[in-house]
């Protein structure tokens, strides 16, 4: 199971989240072995522009594009979910993987940042959630306070959430998202 590393992204707690479950995932910067995974996790927390800079410079942006489109099993968590969208409005405007259709805008009522627990619909539990920006997108299969909180396209699941800060509703998530591999 790969977590692509792109200099910054909570790499570590997915990595802890993911061990707890009994799964065995390495943190790589490298396209095959991103390609090659059972599972592989674009993780969240950074900027748009610096880790699409990163994903380009070490030709993740088309390993994951590659194995998107081929259907295999992909995580986006937060800013993971915003990269595989067309575009960001973060940074000036970010061109993003393309790969699920839609864009990632700045939260414009509420809270912002948004930080804290929320219930997410129709998933019946509360989340952690941490993100000024958000995915606009006809790919989006739940949502919470009225945001897209989980989108699904093909082989590609993304969550605005974070299941490895979400104790053990989490936890289930994850393990749910190991299942299909």
């Amino acid at each position: 199971m790969a977590i692509c590393d792109y200099g910054a992204g909570n790499t570590r707690s997915v990595t802890a989240a993911l061990a707890r479950l009994g799964a065995e995932p390495f943190v790589t910067s490298d396209p095959e072995a991103a390609i090659g995974a059972d599972l592989t996790v674009l993780p969240g927390v950074g900027s748009a522009a610096s880790a699409m800079a990163a994903l380009r410079r070490n030709r993740l942006d088309e390993a994951l594009q590659t194995r998107i489109r081929k259907g295999r099993p992909t995580l986006g968590i937060c800013l993971g979910l915003h990269l595989v969208l067309d575009r960001s409005e973060e940074d000036g405007g970010v061109d993003g993987l393309g790969v699920v259709p839609g864009t990632a805008v700045r939260i414009q009522e509420g809270r912002v940042p948004r930080i804290g627990w929320a219930e997410v619909e129709p998933l019946g539990h509360a989340f952690y959630f941490a993100h000024s920006y958000v995915a606009d997108t006809p790919a989006a299969t739940a949502t919470s306070e009225g945001l897209v909180a989980e989108v699904r396209a093909g082989s590609f699941v993304g969550v605005q959430f974070h299941p490895e800060k979400s104790g053990a509703v989490g936890a289930r998530y994850l393990e749910r998202c190991l299942s299909r591999v």
